[in-house]
């Protein structure tokens, strides 16, 4: 196991509107998006965030060697209880998840 973060060339996350949030995992080459689009199930990553499976969804990109996430924003974005307006905080909970 290894931590996705030390894996991929970058984890980035982002806003998708006011009730969306994005996160982009860029590979950088096949080999690396084969381990981690079989190493990375869709139901840790819900649990990780909160949601439920059905609620998140999953996009395997393998021509950009990419693998993307949309969830819902757990507030609207730029209401009073948003804590990350941008959503840039939510990328790193992901990279330090554990990857086969």
């Amino acid at each position: 196991m290894a931590e996705l973060g030390r894996v991929v060339e970058k984890v980035r996350s982002k806003n998708a509107g006011p009730f969306w949030l994005t996160i982009d995992i860029f590979c950088g080459s096949s080999e690396v998006f084969e381990r981690v689009s079989a190493g990375l199930p869709t139901e840790r990553v819900a649990a990780l965030f909160g949601v439920s499976p059905d609620a998140l969804r999953r996009f395997d990109i393998p021509s950009l060697d990419v693998v993307k996430f949309s969830l819902p924003r757990p507030v609207i974005q730029g209401t009073r209880a948003d804590r990350d307006m941008h959503g840039a905080g939510w990328a790193v909970l992901l990279e330090e998840m554990d990857i086969d």
